[in-house]
């Protein structure tokens, strides 16, 4: 479940090692390239930590983040 907090939406994954959080991290990359909208990323071994918002429009919480969100939540 993503969280909302400061503008933001949250999210923290974790995994089994430091090698599936940086494949995950990649995916993400990919997805975030595709979609022109880049996510906050945080990695702390197996711990990866997401934050969304969208710049553009003030740094605020939009669809554009919903989405990103629910596609990456399809990633695991």
């Amino acid at each position: 479940m993503w969280a909302e907090s400061n503008n933001k939406l949250f999210k923290k994954f974790v995994f089994t090692d430091f090698t599936a959080s940086i494949a995950f991290i990649n995916k993400i990359a990919l997805l975030a390239e595709k979609e022109n909208h880049h996510p906050e990323i945080y990695n702390i071994y197996n711990i990866v930590e997401i934050r969304l918002q969208t710049h553009d429009a003030g740094n605020k919480i939009t669809e554009k983040d919903r989405n990103l969100a629910a596609e990456i939540d399809k990633l695991i």
